[in-house]
């Protein structure tokens, strides 16, 4: 019982990450899932991937909107896309999230044994536990491993400037399995620079480790992601990204948005720092540096590792309101073309792993004082901190809202509103419509739910999900949605701005697309120029909606369909005057 007790920090990690795995492999597919980037956009974009024999094919296009290549979706030398390749998707998903809690949990701990040196084994609990909470953080599914290798990265980095080897440079060159360009590498690097420079101005030594790690780093990022440079610095062809409005903040918007990012994070990032993590940090900030001051020892505020990591904290989160200010945005497309369109307040993705190291200073220096007291006041709030993450109801916690669905069907004998995974996609259901229409591969568009169901599915969609695609298709799909967007400006300012989802608006209300179980809408007109939507090549509406005016928009209805699993009535069109095999 003396030794459960001791280890009680592996007791907690071990019990959750069971639990997840029971969870997620004993609910299966009726696991609830997070949609909002991320069933209606990679899982369903790795799923066509291996439809179509397509995760290491070179020179083929795939089909979604309209036909894009290959080159333009995630490389096929990345973990997270490897998992999709291996494995059947829903699988893939639970053993990415799994991944995702044993690597943060892991390069956690590396990093905690290489800071705390020979004093590791005092701090243990408190690096399992800040390791564990940074592990379960519900961050962006599609890069949860990225977001969890972060202490890795900083571990590498810290190795090759106290102790320079082959074996810390392999390493660095091999990260970018783990890692993505867009999101991470590219901050990355340019933290290893800042850093190459602040140490060779502090030590007046150039810091070669760090340069030929800045080397390393660089080129695994071109060979794992070959196809991202590939597209970005050959391709040639101008995307949606020319056209793409970020907004133009006033400065009172702008530093409002810099305080919310600071005590909020943002969704894709949430690291659950506002009701704990950041008053504790924030207390013990204004007690260091007072006593600082009381000690007469102001050098001390600017050389103490805690100060550093807050004002990482304030850099991320200035950084992401002031990309809202037009003319600095300007400026930096102008120095950099390619940046152009490209969201360079990414910064504020390291900012979770920057709140924990923070609360893990704090912890182990409550351990330092020696007390009993203190030392078990730290151990309950790193359990506090885990808990809060665990209990919170954010948008990407597929562990809380499962447990929450199935509470629900066993208190009230009936399922949630909430659409399961199975239910998302509802693949039997396709495969029925899909042999009963004879479907071979004709062009097709959703409307009343994502694309992502039809990708997912085999079905060749005109319509999509995608941040990066030809400027060109984008204005050849907007003549198919120009009626419904001229009745609603909020979806045309949507669109024309953004584009990136490139969907069958409706022309009365701001959406119609929904993964409820009791779906309802108001107006079933669609509104779609026809001509238009034949001119690409579609063929096919597969509809949640049963249109009021297929006719007079030149379709037909060729087929409806239910299935015992699937929530969907699933309503087929046709273009007029195509036949029908």
């Amino acid at each position: 019982m003396k030794k459960l007790i001791k280890n009680w920090y592996l007791i907690i990690a071990a019990g959750i990450f069971l639990l997840s795995a029971i969870v997620f492999f004993g609910a299966g597919e009726s696991s609830i899932i997070s949609v909002h980037d991320n069933l209606d956009l990679f899982i369903a974009q790795f799923q066509m991937l291996k439809n179509t024999n397509s995760f290491f094919a070179h020179g083929v296009d795939v089909p979604f909107l309209g036909g894009i290549s290959r080159d333009n979706l995630p490389s096929e030398f990345s973990l997270y896309t490897l998992l999709y390749f291996l494995m059947p998707s829903y699988q893939a998903y639970v053993t990415g999230y799994l991944l995702k809690i044993v690597i943060g949990l892991g390069s956690s701990l590396l990093l905690a044994r290489d800071f705390c040196g020979n004093g590791y084994e005092k701090y243990r609990p408190l690096a399992w536990m800040m390791g564990l909470a940074y592990g379960i953080l519900n961050v962006f599914p599609a890069f949860g491993i990225p977001f969890a290798s972060i202490p890795l990265i900083v571990y590498l980095v810290r190795r090759i400037y106290k102790d320079p080897s082959l074996k810390w440079y392999a390493a660095i060159f091999f990260y970018p399995l783990l890692s993505y360009f867009s999101y991470f590498g590219l901050f990355i690097l340019a933290y290893m620079a800042a850093a190459f420079l602040w140490l060779w101005a502090k030590n007046k030594k150039c810091p070669v480790g760090i340069l030929i790690g800045i080397a390393a780093l660089a080129a695994g990022c071109i060979v794992f992601e070959y196809r991202l440079f590939g597209v970005m610095l050959f391709g040639g062809e101008e995307t949606i990204r020319s056209t793409m409005e970020a907004g133009s903040f006033g400065a009172a918007q702008i530093g409002k948005t810099i305080i919310d990012v600071f005590t909020k994070g943002m969704f894709h990032a949430e690291s659950m720092h506002t009701y704990l993590v950041m008053p504790v940090c924030l207390l013990y900030f204004f007690c260091l540096n007072i006593s600082y001051l009381k000690e007469r020892n102001p050098r001390g505020i600017f050389h103490d590792t805690f100060n550093l990591l807050l004002l990482v904290l304030l850099f991320n989160s200035f950084i992401y309101g002031v990309y809202y200010c037009e003319p600095f945005r300007g400026i930096v497309e102008a120095i950099c073309p390619p940046l152009t369109g490209w969201q360079f307040n990414r910064t504020v993705f390291f900012s979770p792993f920057v709140w924990y190291a923070a609360f893990f200073l704090v912890l182990k220096r409550l351990y330092d004082n020696e007390g009993a007291l203190l030392r078990q006041a730290a151990n309950i709030l790193s359990v506090a901190a885990v808990l809060l993450i665990l209990l919170s109801g954010t948008r990407y916690n597929d562990l809380y809202h499962t447990g929450k669905a199935k509470a629900y069907e066993l208190l009230k004998g009936k399922q949630s509103n909430d659409l399961s995974y199975g239910e998302f996609y509802s693949s039997a259901l396709f495969e029925m419509a899909k042999e009963d229409l004879g479907y071979d591969g004709e062009w097709s568009a959703a409307y009343g739910f994502h694309p992502a169901v039809l990708e997912y599915n085999g079905i060749a969609t005109l319509d999509g999900y995608l941040g990066f695609y030809g400027q060109a298709y984008k204005e050849d799909f907007r003549r198919v949605i120009a009626p419904a967007l001229d009745r609603v400006p909020e979806s045309r300012e949507y669109f024309d701005t953004w584009g990136a989802r490139a969907y069958l608006y409706s022309g009365s209300e701001l959406s119609i697309v929904s993964a409820v179980r009791d779906y309802q809408v108001s107006d079933h007109d669609i509104y779609i120029d026809g001509d238009a939507f034949k001119d690409l090549g579609g063929k096919y509406i597969f509809s949640r909606i049963e249109l009021s005016n297929a006719e007079d928009v030149g379709l037909m209805l060729a087929g409806i369909y239910t299935g015992e699993n699937s929530p969907y009535t699933l309503y087929v069109y046709a273009c007029a005057g195509t036949p029908l095999s």
